[in-house]
């Protein structure tokens, strides 16, 4: 295991620069960062040379040195959320995720991540996943356990040979006919997060149906063909149905708190595929409600 929170080493070659030592130049390459922290990072053995021997702050920058360190979030505030396995062999896992925790790290959650803490818990190193869904979404996530068989399943995805089923609860649309497809072409909008429908051709194929009605919120199925970046929530909100508790579609609702008791009504509920090493069918489905 790279890192005690689970967290795998980023690399760095260091590039062209005249700075007189290791701390200089990384306090040089990444301003975000508070000189203070780097000398924490070195003092704790976190930046490391490619073979992972601790490095001094005060060694000298040398140029195209390829440097280990750990990224860190001071005070991550944790997700009180739990991840389920609901399967595990030495190939795939099978993830049932919460609400509110990224798969991966980015931005300020880094050890508070679905990746970080399956690594601690299990060990195992070359856990990667498979593919994404939102940190605002619930729901099903696979990961690859081995690098032997990892581009086995990758392939799955590639060749668009996985059904993946979404549910969500959103206002009705009584002058809808369901089934239907919503097709467009998605673009970066703004802030950069958020993504847009434009002209031009479609990227972008999702289709929705209806599982039950109620008064005003009803329970929508959602079979992503693609699999662009909020595909599910633009879709849903060009509809004229956004999904319940979605506070960047159809607009960005400003708020520096977070709060966990009001999540994006949107999951990963069932995955289906033929498994590439076996040869039969697979179907696993999320234990969450909405």
């Amino acid at each position: 295991m790279d890192g005690d929170a689970g967290v795998a080493a980023s690399r760095l070659q260091l590039p062209a620069g005249h700075w007189p030592t290791l701390l200089d130049g990384l306090c040089a390459r990444f301003p975000a960062i508070p000189r203070a922290q780097w000398l924490d990072r070195f003092a704790r053995g976190r930046v490391q040379d490619r073979d992972g021997r601790a490095l001094s702050a005060t060694d000298p920058y040398r140029v195209g040195l390829e440097l280990r360190y750990f990224r860190e979030v001071a005070g991550e505030a944790p997700i009180p959320f739990r991840e389920t396995v609901l399967h595990a062999d030495d190939d795939l896992w099978v993830v049932d995720k919460p609400h509110f925790l990224p798969v991966v790290p980015a931005g300020r959650h880094v050890a508070e991540t679905l990746l970080a803490r399956l690594r601690r818990t299990s060990g195992n190193a070359d856990l990667v996943p498979l593919h994404r869904i939102d940190r605002a979404t619930a729901g099903l996530v696979l990961f690859s356990a081995s690098r032997r068989t990892r581009a086995r399943y990758q392939a799955l995805f590639r060749e668009r040979a996985i059904d993946k089923t979404y549910e969500a609860l959103a206002p009705a649309l009584p002058d809808v006919a369901f089934p239907c497809v919503r097709r467009s072409r998605l673009a970066r909008g703004e802030p950069f997060f958020r993504m847009c429908e434009v002209e031009g051709e479609a990227n972008s194929e999702t289709r929705v149906d209806v599982i039950a009605r109620s008064e005003d919120i009803w329970r929508y199925r959602l079979q992503p063909v693609t699999g662009r970046k909020h595909q599910l929530r633009v879709h849903m909100a060009a509809l004229g149905a956004p999904i319940i508790g979605d506070t960047v579609y159809p607009r960005l609702l400003e708020t520096d708190v977070e709060d966990f008791s009001h999540p994006l009504k949107l999951l990963a509920r069932g995955l289906a595929f033929v498994d590439p090493l076996t040869g039969l069918r697979r179907e696993f489905t999320s234990r969450r409600e909405l």
